[in-house]
């Protein structure tokens, strides 16, 4: 079989008459009421159920939609219905035509984004980042040098953009600056970000954000002179603080179910919040696992021995 149908059983409601193309008014409030009691529902989304079809797939079920709509976003979940109304199942169907991890990484952009690591790496850890966050700190302070020191021949890291501007206000200004730095040099990049997240109290330190950002600019710029890096040009980019490669990353991390950080992906898989060493470990030890496996699965070309 090329697809497997996973059934988690949701409800049960009694009993009640009515087939045909749309439930019933009761049916239908009941649906909805244990939607809202299972999912936390808030009272000012509205829930609609759809009409119902014949399931080509589950003999005795018939399937419908349900569209929640909060107003700002709208999704669909499809459901089946037992034919006595006495039952409904969420029904997710899984294709295995498809690696789960490798759909994720096809929705990450690394083209020109800073690697640390070994730079052609079959394992890539992609961080979404905020500069800013003392919980991004803890993780980077995991990745390196404890993590790096122990993968870096195997595994390529990435960082990417995530600024929680509303709670952490220089984030998205020390991310600019950060990617103005990697225009010209990965390891001023990755410098610059240990620094920043090692540093992240003493720029808390400053009184006010004019000169925490002042503090952040005076980073790049030691940088720039560490490196040998064209200084006036990135004077310019910093001045500048154009966002658009920040809002694309968000965008995109939007796109991925990211809400918070730290959230890492190893080779597709996510990892949430600032987990233990151990966590991370096991993950980068399955993801070279399984691109061993996936290796020594691939046939060998034409003219190969």
């Amino acid at each position: 079989m090329r697809r497997v149908f996973f059934f988690v059983s949701l409800m049960s409601i009694c009993c009640l008459p009515g087939l045909g193309q749309s439930v019933t008014p009761d049916v239908e409030r009941r649906i909805e009421h244990q939607l809202r009691a299972a999912y936390n529902i808030p009272p000012d989304v509205k829930v609609t159920v759809g009409s119902l079809q014949p399931s080509t797939e589950v003999p005795g079920y018939d399937t419908f939609a349900v569209n929640v709509d909060s107003g700002e976003m709208q999704k669909n979940y499809s459901f089946l219905l037992s034919k006595d109304r006495s039952t409904m199942v969420r029904l997710n169907k899984f294709d295995l035509t498809k690696d789960a991890f490798g759909e994720v990484m096809k929705k990450i952009d690394l083209s020109n984004r800073p690697v640390r690591g070994a730079k052609t790496a079959k394992v890539t850890v992609v961080g979404f980042d905020d500069f800013e966050c003392p919980f991004c700190a803890h993780v980077h302070a995991t990745l390196f040098p404890e993590i790096l020191k122990e993968f870096g021949d195997r595994v390529s890291f990435v960082y990417k953009d995530y600024p929680l501007s509303q709670i952490h206000p220089w984030a998205t200004h020390a991310a600019v600056d950060a990617n103005c730095l990697a225009v010209q040099s990965s390891e001023a990049y990755w410098d610059f970000a240990d620094q920043v997240h090692a540093g992240r109290q003493d720029i808390e330190a400053e009184k006010t954000l004019e000169a925490r950002f002042n503090a952040i600019d005076g980073i790049a710029l030691s940088q720039a002179k560490k490196h040998n890096l064209e200084s006036q040009k990135l004077q310019d980019c910093v001045k500048a603080q154009n966002e658009d490669a920040v809002r694309a990353s968000l965008k995109e991390a939007s796109g991925l179910g990211v809400s918070a950080t730290p959230v890492l992906f190893v080779n597709g898989q996510k990892i949430e919040g600032a987990v233990p060493v151990s966590m991370i470990r096991a993950a980068l030890n399955a993801a070279l696992r399984d691109a061993q496996q996936s290796d020594a699965e691939r046939p060998l070309s034409a003219g190969s021995k």
